[in-house]
């Protein structure tokens, strides 16, 4: 790719960046250095849905769901532009320190936090006003235990979820955070032990679009209600993200504009539905998939066509142990034929399919692509987020390579791992 020549611009911002715009040529030279499977990732696309989201969200605090793209580039690129992190594992803390993200500006929100996570994060000597969140009584005295006298956030359960998919609506599934009718008592034992209580937190769920959005906004208001019974002055509410993005071809855009109106309302309105007169705390969201979904494609070669009287079968490099979310979640990625003769070629029904043994290892189903040949490259939409976060070595399968852009230029974020990297540990533990 020279000089950056066809690759997308930041010079505007659309609402959302479809597979169709992204131009074929950059990506086929990015496949030609690179090979496949291959996550390309556009930083500049990264910068520009954080302006969106400041843009439309701009007095509430910003942090990012670091489990959405791990990737240093990544989140070497939001630590530059002051947005937090917001981390769900000790490993996320780690990469997230060192990609450059000042402590105060890391909140560790943990669900049942093994032992040796909780160890490394309260054991921290550049803590550095880093923020633990809680979400049971049980971890706050984990915590305790361990001497952290930071500053500590109490997760709630809002008895409201959303999302995409059952598994990963989250507001109103037990496992996530203090009950509702019990979360001021807990708030008001953290403050009263000594904790720098600064802070509550809830989340609805991943993918929010649609009809999700009320519920969103009915988890808002009773965070804005909740706040407002909390007597220790608190310097924020976060009310998570999960802000959904388009992945069929004609799926409208969110309307951010519109969901930042409707959380604020929702959060002024549960604040003055407490006992409180005084100006709430300030507005946190933590969004992860919109900040990088559509900055990120997946690349991939068929090695095998197979006609069947159903479909037309196109094997391909990548599968679920590259892209996990068809399988796992049933959902749904556009998928693009990249040749230079692509428009030129008859439209024929097809399942792109991966080279695992599963039934469930297909990419997509009944997709119409151009007549598909042995060598062709394809590329895969919206797999900027959970994508190779998600993907395995199931299969003894070495995992893919990313590359990252920025400003036209290409660099190797992560290397393909070979087979020698599957069984590197195993052969570690015969020699030690």
């Amino acid at each position: 790719m020279a000089d950056g020549e066809g690759w997308p611009t930041s010079t505007d911002n659309p609402a959302v960046r479809r597979l169709s715009d992204w131009p074929a040529e950059p990506l086929r030279d990015l496949a030609d250095e690179f090979g496949t499977p291959l996550y390309a990732l556009d930083l500049d696309r990264v910068k520009a849905n954080t302006g969106r989201l400041r843009s439309a969200f701009p007095e509430a605090d910003l942090s990012y769901a670091v489990k959405a793209n791990t990737t240093r580039p990544v989140l070497e690129t939001l630590a530059n532009r002051g947005v937090g992190a917001e981390c769900a594992a000790a490993g996320e803390v780690q990469r997230s320190l060192a990609a450059g993200f000042p402590p105060h500006r890391v909140r560790y929100t943990a669900v049942n936090p093994p032992a040796r996570d909780l160890d490394y994060v309260c054991g921290l000597d550049d803590a550095g006003g880093m923020i633990l969140t809680v979400g049971a009584m049980d971890t706050l005295n984990r915590v305790a235990e361990r001497g952290f006298d930071g500053r500590l956030c109490v997760r709630i359960n809002p008895g409201v979820g959303a999302g995409h998919h059952a598994k990963v609506s989250t507001g109103a599934e037990p496992k996530f955070g203090v009950p509702y009718d019990r979360a001021a008592t807990v708030a008001r034992r953290a403050a009263d032990r000594g904790f720098e209580l600064v802070g509550l937190h809830a989340h609805a769920g991943s993918g929010i679009a649609g009809d999700d959005l009320s519920d969103h906004r009915e988890l808002v208001r009773r965070m804005g209600t909740l706040a407002a019974d909390v007597e220790d002055r608190l310097d924020f509410v976060a009310v998570g993200g999960g802000f959904g993005v388009p992945y069929r071809e004609d799926d409208p855009a969110l309307d951010l504009d519109a969901v930042a109106a409707a959380t604020r309302e929702a959060y002024a309105e549960g604040w003055r539905g407490g006992a409180n007169d005084t100006a709430p705390p300030q507005l946190a969201i933590e969004p992860g998939r919109y900040f990088v979904a559509d900055a990120g494609v997946l690349l991939t070669t068929v090695n095998t066509v197979k006609p069947t009287p159903e479909t037309t079968v196109v094997g391909v490099d990548a599968g679920m142990t590259t892209l996990v979310r068809p399988a796992m979640y049933g959902s749904y990625h556009a998928i693009r034929g990249l040749e230079p003769d692509t428009p030129r070629r008859e439209l024929v029904p097809c399942d792109v399919s991966g080279p695992v043994c599963e039934t469930a290892d297909v990419l997509g189903r009944d997709r119409s692509l151009p007549d598909p040949a042995r060598g062709d490259l394809l590329a895969v939409g919206n797999a900027g987020a959970y994508g190779y976060e998600m993907s395995s070595n199931y299969n003894s399968r070495p995992r893919p390579a990313v590359v990252a852009v920025e400003h036209g230029e290409p660099r190797l974020v992560a290397r393909r791992e070979t087979l020698a990297d599957v069984t590197r540990f195993e052969a570690e533990a015969e020699d030690s």
